[in-house]
């Protein structure tokens, strides 16, 4: 009997790809950033509040995947960055062919910084390489403390993780001394503390976004 390895191919060949879009971003000299994390924990209001922050003097890029529907691309859009929306119909993640595909709607030579804002999920892209060069995940008070612990996967293969929403600190039990820990036994992450609304925190991530870029 014959097994045949879906998941594995499927992967080799997503790889595959990946690394051609490494290939052309080296040669754009464009450095990526894949942004993931649950629904509503706050990947688009980073996003806005880091190309506002950024714009002036650093040319940004994004691209949005989405299930459905573009309303986080408009978003972005009214910023004045280039923006494409990606709608996967279904599928819980972005993958590398996606990502070649959206690059054909951009001039490369014209961007220094490309955001990938993932589909809202905890577990699927993980599993898929885009062609970035960083992988940061962003998780928020109201999930709860819980994220890293129940989605350990996830967090392992991140370069960094963004808490979003400390402003709520004090309206949910969220230990953050806890959420750290799990943290932690993912890998040596840097865990920037933020607030997108009041903007607290959000100079660091900034910082670390800028020495990461060189």
């Amino acid at each position: 009997m014959k097994v045949i390895k879906v998941a594995a191919s499927v992967l080799k060949v997503n790889d595959t790809i990946a690394l051609e879009n490494q290939a052309a971003f080296r040669d754009n000299n464009v450095f990526v950033v894949n942004v993931m994390g649950s629904p509503g924990a706050g990947k688009t209001s980073l996003l806005l509040r880091t190309i506002e922050a950024l714009k002036d003097n650093i040319r940004i890029g994004v691209i949005e995947g989405d299930i459905a529907t573009s309303h986080d691309a408009e978003l972005i859009q009214a910023t004045g960055v280039p923006v494409v929306q990606i709608n996967t119909e279904g599928a819980c993640h972005l993958d590398a062919m996606m990502i070649k595909m959206a690059l054909t709607h951009f001039n490369l030579a014209e961007i220094d910084l490309l955001f990938i804002e993932n589909v809202g999920n905890l577990v699927c892209p993980a599993g898929f390489r885009l062609g970035e060069n960083a992988r940061v995940v962003v998780s928020s008070v109201p999930e709860g403390d819980d994220k890293p612990k129940k989605y350990p996967g996830m967090f392992r293969i991140a370069d960094g993780v963004v808490l979003n929403k400390i402003d709520l600190l004090h309206a949910f039990e969220f230990n953050i001394n806890t959420f750290k820990e799990d943290v932690r036994r993912a890998g040596e992450l840097p865990i920037f503390e933020v607030s997108c609304k009041t903007k607290d925190g959000l100079s660091v991530w900034l910082d670390w976004l800028g020495v990461k870029k060189k």
